[in-house]
């Protein structure tokens, strides 16, 4: 996952609105959104490579969405797969401080990776916790609306800073989202190259990762999702799904309680 828009109880009506895309090699083989076997009840799409996901709902309220870090002198070959952590806390029975204590003590484990992570069940006190591994400790977010993308939590990166007031303002209007807002994440206009970043991977690289939908011959957006959760417990999930030529080749809704 690599651009994730969230809003946590920002809206009485919709406490969790998560909108979010998933920058991948075309190459690697993945599951579309379905309802796993194990952990039982988990919503999510699947890397079939590491076995894996980039985000996850649960039926027990628990929810997580993850992105890289975008450090590529830090990556080593022989770590845990980073799509484990969303099943691990989904399926898991910790609450989200003592997970963030888990994360703390096992980030080496893993290449970098930022993490938000939470419950929004209505049983249940709705919370949202943000890990970054470069930074090592985990805190709990207070509501409001979060961008997130290959570097830590909200910085301000071009496509980060158009997305995110888009969303802010798709949430400010009176209806919740629907399956059209899944346009919002489709812009491809690259950002200017005075506003790149300098992450490592060279000015070629920094302009083709630079818009809110990325397409490159190997590597871009292969999948947008909204998550809605509403205030009585019920949620949908809407999976667009993409080819290397940025075209739409699957759909898929979810519906969970």
């Amino acid at each position: 996952m690599c651009l994730v828009l969230l809003a946590h109880r920002v809206r009485a009506d919709a406490p969790l609105v998560v909108l979010a895309n998933r920058d991948e090699f075309y190459e690697r083989p993945t599951e579309p959104l379905h309802e796993w076997a194990a952990p039982a009840g988990l919503f999510a799409g699947r890397d079939l490579l590491a076995k894996g996901t980039w985000q996850g709902l649960g039926r027990n309220g628990r929810f997580g969405a993850l992105t890289n870090f975008r450090a590529p002198e830090a990556v080593r070959g022989s770590v845990a797969s980073r799509g484990d952590l969303i099943p691990h806390w989904i399926g898991g029975s910790q609450s989200p401080a003592e997970f963030g204590r888990w994360l703390e003590t096992h980030v080496e484990h893993y290449n970098p990776f930022n993490l938000l992570y939470g419950t929004c069940a209505p049983s249940q006190p709705a919370e949202l916790w943000c890990f970054e591994s470069t930074i090592g400790t985990a805190r709990p977010l207070p509501p409001g609306v979060y961008g997130l993308c290959n570097a830590v939590l909200d910085t301000p990166w071009p496509k980060l800073v158009s997305a995110k007031a888009e969303f802010a303002a798709l949430l400010a209007t009176p209806g919740l989202p629907t399956r059209d807002s899944l346009g919002l994440m489709a812009d491809r206009t690259p950002a200017a190259d005075s506003e790149l970043p300098d992450t490592g991977v060279g000015l070629e690289w920094e302009r083709a990762l630079s818009p809110v939908f990325v397409q490159t011959p190997t590597y871009g957006t292969r999948a947008t999702t909204l998550t809605t959760v509403l205030a009585g417990g019920n949620a949908r999930i809407d999976e667009r799904r993409f080819n290397s030529q940025g075209f739409v080749v699957g759909t898929v809704t979810a519906h969970v309680r």
